[in-house]
């Protein structure tokens, strides 16, 4: 799986952490979030694996496997049993959802065989605009005059960025749309569906359910277009250990989602998210030399700029603004004046836009100047012949 659906957020009144500090966790995510997408990028392009509906497969068996080993030995899957699964639930919730996740999962690895990561992150800036659209026609968002003029905003960047595209592919572009219109209509079907009655399924769970449903659903799908054409040669070549070391960076991922959720603000998500999708472009550019157009920095910008602003709105913005201008003036003073929470979640967002400026900054330098030697220094690498041949 690629990792590509945004998290579920919850607001929460501020209480005494417990346990490792919430940070760890947007680490730990951001980590196994990049190399899931960069790894399976790796398999599609380098590694001479070119079955992305395969490699989709084989991600959703082990999942399988592992969600049901952990249903049986942890506490991690005992949420499950506060869902009442009837066959009725199963045929009209489930099973669409699954279908639709399973399309999001075809669509987002077969885009890496069509285009680089670092343009496929910036089409994913549309993700907002697909969700919000879909919403609408379902009925359950009603978009103000102002959100309209965000949401035009945010595609004129990401336009920019498809403009500036040196290597640009129309079936990898129609490819993630196809799996950004996917990932919508099964994050707007769970709010319906599932937030309707008043389920709620953490993302580890709805890897329990889901999985198996995909995992079949993509089977029959690989019959028809890749499994003609495999050639068990291509397995050997990358590597038993390879394979299963992808699949298991993947479910990772879903348990690294599982702890982060409830950690963190909506606010510090979406700065997260933002900054995580800057280190991915910088990591796509240094690992495979990926040229990065004037247009397309413009592009992402604005997409950027646009998705921030829908995200967080103005009020939320000012209110930032001002806690970093207090801050910068007379830290002492605006940490006292603040009542703890309140404090916390404002340095919180101090830090954290600090950090998304400097990562910008230091992604334009190494697209510029260090990707040559990076890359000539990772060449020198080599891979245990059991984790496939070079």
């Amino acid at each position: 799986m690629s990792g590509t659906s945004e998290l579920p957020t919850v607001e929460k009144p501020a209480e005494k952490a417990k346990g490792l500090h919430p940070s760890l966790y947007i680490v730990n995510w951001i980590f196994f979030s990049n190399v899931t997408i960069l790894f399976n990028k790796w398999l599609l392009d380098n590694a001479g694996f070119r079955y992305p509906i395969i490699l989709t497969c084989w991600h959703l068996i082990f999942a399988t496997l592992a969600t049901q080993l952990l249903a049986r030995t942890t506490s991690l899957l005992d949420s499950r049993h506060a869902i009442p699964l009837t066959r009725r639930l199963y045929l009209r919730t489930i099973l669409p959802i699954g279908l639709l996740y399973s399309g999001s999962l075809v669509c987002s690895n077969l885009v890496y065989v069509y285009l680089s990561v670092a343009f496929i992150q910036m089409l994913k800036s549309i993700s907002p605009v697909a969700v919000l659209a879909i919403s609408w026609m379902w009925g359950v968002a009603d978009p103000s005059r102002t959100q309209l003029l965000n949401i035009l905003f945010i595609v004129f960047g990401v336009a920019l960025s498809s403009f500036g595209e040196i290597e640009f592919s129309w079936v990898g572009f129609f490819f993630q749309i196809g799996g950004t219109l996917f990932e919508a209509t099964r994050l707007v079907m769970i709010q319906v569906m599932l937030s309707g009655e008043g389920l709620r399924m953490d993302p580890l769970v709805g890897l329990y359910y889901y999985a198996p449903v995909c995992a079949v659903m993509n089977l029959f799908v690989a019959a028809v277009s890749e499994f003609p054409r495999f050639e068990w040669n291509d397995v050997v070549q990358t590597g038993f250990g390879m394979l299963f070391l992808n699949a298991g960076v993947a479910f990772f991922l879903n348990i690294a989602s599982v702890f982060l959720i409830g950690k963190t603000s909506g606010l510090v998500m979406t700065l997260t998210g933002i900054f995580k999708n800057i280190l991915l472009v910088a990591a796509a550019v240094i690992i495979w030399n990926t040229q990065i157009t004037p247009l397309q920095f413009l592009g992402y910008g604005v997409a950027l700029g646009g998705l921030v602003y829908y995200s967080l709105g103005y009020e939320k913005l000012a209110q930032g603004y001002v806690a970093v201008k207090n801050y910068v003036v007379s830290p002492g003073e605006s940490s006292e004046s603040t009542e703890g929470g309140r404090g916390k979640s404002k340095r919180w967002m101090f830090v954290a836009a600090g950090v998304v400026i400097f990562s910008s900054l230091l992604t334009v330098l190494v697209i510029y100047h260090g990707h040559d030697t990076i890359k000539s220094q990772m060449e020198r690498i080599k891979i245990p012949q059991w984790f496939g041949s070079s």
